[in-house]
């Protein structure tokens, strides 16, 4: 997904973008498995990149979605109090979203919350009007398709073993096959690592460390 959003946004902007994609189709890795919510932004800390892009992102991506033609639903979200003392965590949160400039974001009592969820246990709730959900793999076609409008490719089956820096560019070795490009941008997901390392020249110490652990949520549990 990632890497499609690149190789399009380069495409509009006129460069000849080509998508080395290891596997035989579009997003079979981890751009498969996400949990397709788009966030509203409600917990990010003040000042981060996260605070300041996720609101400006989803608002884009709803955009998007809606001039492409992408499934999605703008379905809200509710995180819930179920003891008093847990309601002053919501106002925290509010305050948060509120810095953070979501739109909408309200605390609410118990039984508007049962009115929207009447299987719910609650004694207060806040209620994030911008959260939703997205077809994933819609979109990923959509930004296929953008980056195909405007001449770009996708190239299958095409795993990148090793990066070179040479006069006037990178070469990119995949198999017993190369190409010269001008620049190279590593968007391989669980992969990107290994590539890293793969690239001639790259400093080693910039290389993330790969985490393979379970990721967690904050604030939020399942769809």
């Amino acid at each position: 997904m990632v890497g499609l959003a690149i190789a399009r946004a380069a495409a509009l902007r006129g460069h000849d973008v080509i998508v080395a994609e290891a596997a035989n189709a579009i997003g079979t890795g981890v751009s498969s498995r996400n949990s397709e919510v788009i966030h509203a932004g409600l917990y990010y800390t003040t000042g981060s990149l996260r605070a300041h892009h996720c609101p400006r992102g989803r608002r884009m991506l709803y955009d998007f979605c809606a001039s492409h033609g992408v499934p999605h639903r703008k379905c809200g979200k509710l995180v819930v109090a179920t003891s008093e003392p847990e309601i002053e965590k919501l106002n925290a949160i509010l305050k948060q979203s509120q810095i953070n400039g979501v739109e909408g974001v309200a605390m609410i009592e118990a039984a508007e919350a049962r009115a929207m969820e009447p299987e719910l246990a609650c004694v207060a709730a806040l209620h994030s009007p911008e959260t939703g959900v997205v077809d994933s793999h819609a979109y990923m076609n959509a930004l296929r398709g953008d980056l195909e409008d405007r001449g770009g490719m996708i190239a299958f089956n095409t795993r990148i073993e090793r990066i070179t820096q040479v006069q006037g560019g990178w070469l990119l070795q995949a198999g017993s096959d190369s190409i010269l490009v001008d620049a190279v941008v590593n968007a391989a997901g669980l992969g990107a690592q290994q590539l890293g390392r793969a690239t001639e020249g790259y400093p080693q110490e910039r290389v993330p460390r790969l985490f393979l652990g379970k990721g967690s949520y904050f604030g939020y549990a399942g769809r």
